[in-house]
């Protein structure tokens, strides 16, 4: 019998979990990535439910740009509304940034245009979503997402608190912090500069 190949089989996840859960969670990185590794690490539907799924104190802390949820209706289509505001996630393997790796060039926040992301930061993980090692210096915000008993690292604009995925360390890739930022293509837009206008150090804030 021939098996489906690793992106459908990562599609048929995704549109089975995101009908049988309530549309309020959101994106859940799939972690590790080794093909082998990631068949192994699906053994019961809740767990699978919990790859596409955040819930969080997010929406609790407060940052510079604040606006109601009519306004940013106003300003981002249905999709980016979902995933920034909602935490809502979009397919593996189907962003428009999953394969863009350019050489220069900086990603922003699609709901305020705050620099997140330089070029040089990207890399190929075969994840499904953008891969970045790091961010620019305090551009984004980590806290800890525990749903469903499990604990990770979700990631957002530090400007406007927008959803932009989830950030793991220790998975063996060979980059400079051996950290994979996984994020939605629909949280980002791409632009030229060189993204020097970071807030603040480090690699986000940790709440």
């Amino acid at each position: 019998m021939r098996l489906p190949s690793f992106p459908n089989l990562l599609r048929t996840i995704y549109t089975f979990t995101n009908a049988t859960l309530p549309t309020r969670t959101s994106h859940r990185a799939l972690q590790p990535f080794a093909r082998a590794t990631l068949l192994k690490s699906m053994p019961t539907i809740p767990f699978l439910g919990s790859l596409f799924s955040t819930s969080s104190s997010s929406k609790d802390m407060s940052f510079p740009v604040q606006k109601s949820d009519d306004e940013w209706r106003a300003v981002l289509s249905k999709e980016q509304f979902r995933i920034l505001r909602q935490k809502g996630t979009e397919p593996p393997f189907t962003g428009t940034y999953d394969k863009h790796m350019p050489t220069a060039g900086v990603y922003t926040c699609a709901a305020c245009s705050a620099p997140l992301y330089k070029a040089s930061h990207k890399f190929k993980s075969g994840c499904g979503w953008p891969a970045y090692f790091d961010s620019i210096p305090g551009a984004v915000t980590r806290h800890t997402d525990r749903t469903f008993g499990m604990s990770r690292t979700e990631i957002v604009c530090s400007t406007c608190g927008g959803h932009l995925g989830h950030v793991f360390k220790g998975e063996g890739y060979p980059t400079p912090t051996d950290e994979r930022h996984c994020v939605n293509s629909v949280s980002l837009r791409f632009g030229e500069g060189d993204g020097d206008g970071g807030v603040g150090g480090g690699s986000g804030a940790r709440v």
